[in-house]
């Protein structure tokens, strides 16, 4: 080799190195501008995504529509924005509902419809500056190259697919409360709780305008209580305070704005009677085994609940509420109130499976609470009440008496039936009538619990959906005469009513000196009521349950007020008028106790003529009384004597949680 090829090589050598590294250089150049606009466009559009990802969920999960003020398009143009997306020049927000559909491909399609909010379609575009490589090859290439790129993403909302969910309520609901009917609840709560409650008129109106979601309720209940959340089984079985229901209604209610501020007023004043009383809330709310928990995303009237809850207490503490009674006429008149079952105040639940097996475990059963109310009125004018006193011993009935007694106690009793029946020197005993002996008399009503379950439903569409359900009235007992209010209140036994006595034909004890030197000289302590006999008044009656079965024909759906239906009764409970009215006056054997004895059938004749008399002078007397007092106080418990008020929500498609379908 000669030395010029020698030295030439390796010059040679070092320029191709010199190329090779400027290209390869050029092209790592070129590959980290790909892929540094490569990520930001990928985040520019990742960042698009996720706020329409974002929006439509809400516009969802708020039930936007697209034909009612165009919501759907308000929540999700306002989530964008919080989400840093404004709509402007450069970029742009299209809202549209309708429906997701599955096709034969299996893959999922959304179909544009403005009257469905099934589903809710989002799409944002967003210009942004083209990438600096488009740039570079703007630069070796001829024409125009855009300097902006306008990016695109689509999210559609829908909800989970979840079976019917329907909800029963049962119970009056109060719509004014007043002044009058105020203080009437505050006497009758206050002292089933064993308070002194004084709420204001409008704090038990904010408790009736007031709506409270039964979910949030009892997530936020579970996390009070310790208990995990979701486990509603548990929650609802376990023993809670009800001073610790009340602090969560609060709690609930201060987080949903300063409009339920009136009702956290009047929960608060109510907090303050309870005690230490303990309850179970399954015994007034049930949801279905196994029931997703989006069936119990409905609201509930805080007055209801609150009513419910001081009725659960009062079944289980011994306190019987005596409200006192300020009528004219009446002196140390009273109400007592006694709760003896609770009630069910709602029910959540699957209406398939209910109607597969309606009064099984998975039964939607709602009832009223079972109460017994006393009332005792002391009329100290009822003897000079005008003809009272004149029916009963002008009519036939005294003749009658004085016969059926004569022959019974071989006494020869006339005119005043006061007559002496003894020998000089000798102790016996004198007749003494007394009409009307006592001005008291006591009505007891006991309204055991009236319920109402699901039987059928119908789900084809919206336009027809039906809800059946089977509603029975409660059974009610009246008794109208002489009750031992210490007595009346027991969980198992009815009450005993003994007969208020309008004649008294008892005897004393009086001594005639000998010879007949002197008057007769009688101990009136020595006096036996009733041992001749008497007259006297009793009402002792019931009217059976009844079935009713009603189709609510397109229910509304859960969440929103329910569709009543109130069911009327027929009967004794229409008009205690109408019971007084036909009160039957009896008379009894002598006893010699003081109790009225055994009825007296030889009278029967004598007494018919004198029934239409004394029942109307009884009626006229008690009726104007009685009818009010036990229809007011009643209502207040939420129940009524002459109806019963269910409501009815049914969901054929409710939503579940919400989710991105595309």
């Amino acid at each position: 080799m000669s030395p010029r090829t020698q030295f030439n090589g390796p010059a040679r050598q070092r320029g191709a190195i010199g190329l090779m590294a400027a290209l390869t250089l050029g092209l790592a150049l070129v590959c980290m501008v790909l892929v540094v606009d490569s990520g930001r466009l990928y985040m520019e559009q990742r960042r698009l995504q996720r706020v329409v990802d974002v929006a439509a969920l809400e516009a969802v999960s708020r039930q936007g529509d697209c034909l009612t003020g165009t919501t759907a398009a308000t929540y999700a143009t306002a989530s964008a924005a919080r989400n840093g997306f404004t709509v402007g020049q450069g970029t742009t927000l299209n809202v549209t509902c309708g429906t997701v559909q599955t096709g034969a491909n299996n893959l999922r399609a959304f179909s544009a419809n403005a009257a469905q909010k099934q589903a809710i379609s989002v799409v944002a575009t967003r210009v942004v500056p083209t990438s600096v490589a488009a740039a570079l090859y703007g630069l070796f290439t001829p024409g125009a190259v855009s300097t902006t790129t306008r990016l695109t993403a689509t999210a559609v909302g829908t909800y989970a697919v979840l079976p019917p969910i329907a909800q029963l309520t049962i119970g009056t609901t109060v719509l004014t409360i007043d002044a009058s009917k105020s203080a009437a609840l505050n006497a009758l709560i206050g002292q089933m709780l064993g308070g002194n409650l004084n709420l204001s008129v409008a704090g038990w109106q904010g408790l009736v305008n007031t709506n409270i979601n039964v979910l949030s309720y009892l997530n936020q209940l579970a996390l009070d209580v310790n208990v995990q959340a979701g486990n509603y089984t548990q929650l609802l079985s376990q023993n809670i305070r009800l001073t610790q229901l009340i602090d969560t209604a609060i709690n609930v209610l201060t987080q949903g704005g300063k409009t339920a501020s009136v009702a956290v007023d009047g929960l608060v004043g109510l907090r303050a009677v309870v005690g230490s009383t303990s309850v179970v809330l399954g015994q007034l709310l049930q949801l279905q085994t196994g029931a997703a928990s989006s069936a119990l995303n409905a609201n509930l009237q805080v007055f209801q609940l609150v009513e419910a809850f001081v009725q659960l207490a009062n079944s289980q503490n011994a306190l019987v509420a005596s409200v006192p009674l300020n009528i004219p006429g009446l002196v140390n008149g009273s109400v007592k109130v006694k709760v003896i079952e609770p009630p069910q105040l709602s029910a959540f639940g699957n209406p398939a499976l209910a109607k597969a097996d309606p009064m099984g475990a998975n039964r939607i059963y709602v009832r009223t609470a079972q109460v017994r109310t006393v009332i005792s009125l002391n009329l100290p004018l009822l003897s000079g009440v005008a003809g009272l006193a004149n029916a009963i011993v002008s009519t036939p009935l005294v003749g009658g008496l004085t016969d059926t007694l004569n022959n019974l106690l071989h006494l020869n009793i006339a005119g005043t039936l006061n007559s002496l029946f003894c020998t000089l020197g000798g102790t016996c005993q004198r007749t003494d009538l007394k009409i009307l002996p006592t001005s008291t008399i006591d009505i007891a009503l006991d309204v055991a619990a009236a319920d109402s379950h699901v039987t059928d439903y119908s789900c084809v569409s919206d336009a027809t959906k039906t809800l059946t359900t089977q509603t029975n009235s409660s059974l009610v007992k009246l008794k109208v005469g002489r009750i031992d209010a210490a007595n009346a209140f027991s969980s198992s036994a009815d009450i005993t009513v003994q007969p208020l006595a309008l004649i008294d034909v008892g005897v004393i004890t009086c001594t005639i000196p000998l010879l007949g030197l002197g008057s007769a000289t009688c101990d009136p302590n020595s006096r036996i009521p009733f041992y001749g006999g008497g007259l006297g008044i009793k009402v002792d009656t019931s009217v059976a349950a009844t079935q009713n079965t009603h189709i609510y024909n397109q229910p509304p759906e859960v969440r929103t007020p329910p569709q009543y239906y109130s069911f009327g009764t027929q009967g004794l409970v229409d008009s205690l008028k109408g019971t007084l009215a036909g009160v039957q006056v009896q008379a009894y054997k002598p006893t010699g106790s003081s109790l009225l004895g055994g009825l007296l059938t030889t009278t029967a004749d004598v007494l018919a003529g004198v029934n239409s008399t004394l029942g109307v002078v009884i009626d006229n007397l008690l009726s104007p009384v009685l009818d009010p007092i036990l229809d007011g106080l009643l209502t207040n418990l939420g129940i009524t004597l002459n109806k019963v008020d269910v409501g009815a929500n049914l969901s054929c498609k409710p939503p579940g949680q919400p989710m991105l379908a595309i």
